[in-house]
């Protein structure tokens, strides 16, 4: 138990360095995108069990997962089908900006309705996932809300027909 706290520590440490050498940003070792796969499989599981599946304590485990929480490198939260929950349009909104395209970012993360935004070098500047009750709310958040905001230019709306697929197991490949 005291070797795997050593082993622990001296990977947190190694980690730590990385992360200075790399501007901040944290480097993720094998055993840290292992963690992070077992809980992208199941939030749930415990640490005993993931620490079977990785080779750490329990402790080391849940000591791991904090660091991954306090580093931002990633959330365990419940994700929802919007429909089954009472939202029945979604809609991918790009929006033509002129000025600052970070103030509209700043505005747009603050709307409830707005659940992902992107800062992009296309098309648009910014695209903003939306996730309403109805069409009546998303023509509100899109005409009196988006539309309003200082430097918002132009937008288009595209709507979602059907959902095929929703995952957010990207993070450890």
């Amino acid at each position: 138990m005291h070797s795997e706290a050593v082993a622990s520590r001296s990977a947190d440490q190694r980690d730590s360095s990385r992360e200075s050498r790399n501007g901040g940003s944290p480097q993720l070792d094998a055993v840290s995108l292992a963690i992070i796969q077992q809980l992208q499989e199941d939030g749930r599981r415990p640490y005993a069990a993931i620490g079977k599946a990785v080779g750490l304590s329990e402790a080391a485990v849940r000591q791991r997962v904090q660091k991954l929480l306090d580093q931002g490198v990633m959330q365990i939260v419940a994700v929802t089908d919007p429909l089954t929950v009472g939202f029945r349009r979604q809609a991918m909104v790009g929006i033509n900006a002129e000025g600052d395209v970070e103030k509209i970012a700043d505005a747009l993360t603050d709307m409830s309705e707005v659940e992902y935004v992107v800062m992009t070098a296309g098309s648009f500047d910014i695209l903003a996932e939306i996730v309403c009750e109805d069409d009546d709310h998303l023509l509100d958040v899109i005409n009196k809300r988006i539309r309003s905001l200082p430097g918002v230019r132009s937008t288009e709306s595209f709507v979602y027909l059907k959902l095929k697929k929703q995952t957010y197991m990207w993070g450890t490949r």
